[in-house]
C-alpha cells in the first residue's frame, strides 16, 4: 500500500474527538518504514491533500476528526507540553473565571516548568507559555484538572497570584468581583 493510503487509513482508524493532534513522532509510526526524506515528503503531500492541517511546528490537525473547536488551543498545548508542569492561568484563567473585564480570543495563557515561549499557531491563535519556578507540590490546593481541556487550572487566587509574579497589568481585573491582586 502506498504512504499517503496508509496514514490515511491508520488516521481515519484512530482520530476521535479527544485524539485528533498528532506529533510527527506519532505520524512516524503509521509508516516506520519511511527514510527522514520520504518521510517529510509524505507529511507535505499530506498537508497538500488535506489529510493534515499543521497547527504549529511539529503538531498536525487531523481536520476529519469530530472535535470540540473551542478547545483546539488547550488540546495542543497540552500535547506540547506533555512532559513539564504546565497550567492555565494569568488572563486566561481569571477570564474563564469572570474576574478579568476582557475575554482574550484565540489567545490562551499558561504557566510550565518549561522555558517560555509564544507558539503562534496560525489561523488557530496563539498559546503563551510563561515559565515558573514553582514546583506542582506546591500547588496543590490551587490547580484542579480540567478534563474538557486536558490541562491543570489554577484558582483565581493562583491566577492572580502569577500575574503580580510575572508583572503582567492587573488594569483589567473586576475589582468589584472581590478579587484584589494578591
Amino acid at each position: 500500500m502506498q504512504p499517503i493510503k496508509t496514514l490515511r487509513t491508520v488516521l481515519e482508524t484512530l482520530a476521535d474527538a479527544e485524539h485528533y493532534l498528532f506529533t510527527l513522532s506519532d505520524l512516524q509510526g503509521a509508516v516506520p518504514a519511511l527514510g527522514t526524506g520520504a518521510f517529510k515528503t509524505l507529511i507535505c503531500r499530506a498537508e497538500k491533500d488535506g489529510i493534515l492541517t499543521r497547527i504549529c511546528r511539529g503538531l498536525y490537525l487531523y481536520p476529519k476528526a469530530n472535535y470540540q473547536r473551542g478547545l483546539l488551543l488547550y488540546h495542543a498545548a497540552a500535547r506540547l507540553r506533555a512532559s513539564e508542569l504546565c497550567y492555565i492561568s494569568l488572563e486566561s484563567a481569571l477570564s474563564d473565571a469572570g474576574s478579568i473585564s476582557q475575554i482574550p480570543i484565540n489567545w490562551i495563557t499558561l504557566m510550565t516548568s518549561g522555558r517560555s515561549g509564544i507558539i503562534p499557531c496560525g489561523i488557530y491563535g496563539h498559546i503563551e507559555y510563561i515559565h515558573t519556578k514553582r514546583r506542582a507540590e506546591s500547588l496543590t490546593g490551587d490547580l484542579t484538572y480540567d478534563t474538557r481541556c486536558h490541562l491543570w487550572r489554577a484558582s483565581v487566587r493562583l491566577a492572580l497570584m502569577d500575574m503580580k509574579l510575572t508583572r503582567r497589568s492587573t488594569d483589567l481585573i473586576e475589582r468589584e468581583a472581590g478579587h484584589e491582586p494578591v
